[in-house]
């Protein structure tokens, strides 16, 4: 059997709007660039070893119809001035041969930032839990993401998110994605 442990990550988003809900969410994956994949939505675990690229990167090394696993976050509204999100948060651990976290979260109200925060400390939150660091949910998010900067068990913390507000007459969706490739490496010798 093959292994399919991911060895390179990216981060993407998109936002698309259309009259109908599943052409809006055909324009999100098209802004986001992996609208040629099939998609197999997974569970939220950063592999050991796994290295983090970028978007331009990533996208490179996709091939139409290919099988690809992603963590998604998305979101949609018909409703007008709904401002929605969506954000996947990312953990990762000092030492490369442990495995860090991924998070999802959507929300109505929220900015870029807010919810952005909110699924970068729960990937966090998540990590520090494992790695016996110190967790103290009265905290606020600086508090917390200094705690785990000192403890050194936790190297970064980053999220990708994407809002917008939504318009009369058409549907609007957000996602926001890290796609996981597996044997990238062979990919890019062919």
């Amino acid at each position: 059997m093959t292994n399919l442990v991911p060895d390179k990550i990216f981060l993407t988003k998109g936002v698309g709007r259309h009259k109908e809900k599943i052409a809006s969410f055909e324009m999100a994956l098209r802004d986001a660039g992996i609208q040629a994949v099939n998609y197999v939505q997974v569970s939220s675990i950063f592999p050991p070893g796994c290295k983090l690229v970028s978007k331009d990167q990533g996208v490179k090394l996709l091939k139409p119809g290919q099988i690809t696993f992603i963590v998604m976050s998305k979101n949609d509204t018909n409703e007008p001035h709904r401002l929605i999100s969506a954000s996947v948060g990312m953990a990762i651990p000092a030492d490369q041969n442990s495995y860090g976290y991924l998070s999802e979260h959507h929300g109505h109200g929220l900015t870029d930032e807010e919810c952005g925060d909110y699924a970068e400390d729960l990937a966090a939150q998540m990590l520090a839990t494992t790695l016996g660091v110190p967790f103290d949910e009265t905290a606020s998010w600086d508090e917390r993401q200094e705690l785990w900067k000192l403890s050194n068990e936790i190297v970064r913390t980053t999220n990708i998110t994407q809002s917008a507000i939504g318009q009369r007459g058409v549907w609007t969706t957000v996602l926001s994605a890290a796609v996981l490739l597996i044997n990238s490496s062979a990919s890019e010798n062919r």
